[in-house]
């Protein structure tokens, strides 16, 4: 990779031994974002996930992140696009005073059973900064023009034609009685 790691922020990685051979995790492009991480198991042990099955994947890795970081493990789109293998707790969260192994939570939203070998990347490891908050209790918020709009408030289309009254869309008057007159002329 061209990028100076002079300037990066240092993570220390303890490679247990049942990660003894495996590549530590790397970024695959100049620009990624992500690190990949691949599966510390056994050889002779892969693991099958059977459709609709969840399993804990060990790395092999322990990691000490910089204090104000955090390590985000996420999926993989071409494991979740070909075969519909992704991390269940997406993001998880990896806080940086955890001193455990990192293990990936997959599931298989898939069709078939996915066999997951030894050094398969399974996932990936973004490292970010993080603000913690104070919470100061109060009476009410600022109002803004979302107010209480939730889940996908802001990303709903304009309908093609009509308005929406709730959940259905009403023909626009004019054109609703026109074609109260058309269906009326041909009786």
């Amino acid at each position: 990779m061209a990028r100076s790691s002079s300037r990066l922020p240092r993570v220390k990685v303890v490679r247990l031994p049942h990660a003894d051979g495996l590549p530590l995790p790397a970024y695959q492009s100049d620009d990624a974002a992500g690190l990949d991480l691949a599966a510390a198991v056994p050889d002779q042990e892969p693991i099958t996930l059977a459709p609709g099955a969840r399993v804990m994947v060990p790395t092999g890795l322990m990691l000490e992140l910089p204090k104000g970081f955090e390590g985000q493990v996420r999926p993989r789109s071409g494991l979740a696009v070909r075969h519909g293998i992704t991390v269940l707790n997406s993001p998880g969260t990896i806080d940086a005073d955890y001193r455990g192994e990192v293990q990936v939570v997959l599931v298989n939203l898939g069709e078939t059973p996915f066999v997951i070998a030894r050094g398969e990347r399974i996932a990936q490891l973004v490292v970010a900064p993080v603000v913690q908050v104070a919470l100061v209790e109060a009476k009410a918020v600022r109002a803004t023009a979302r107010g209480k709009g939730g889940f996908g408030s802001t990303g709903m289309r304009a309908p093609a034609r009509g308005k929406v009254s709730g959940k259905k869309a009403t023909p626009e008057p004019r054109k609703a009685a026109r074609a109260k007159k058309t269906s009326t002329k041909r009786r």
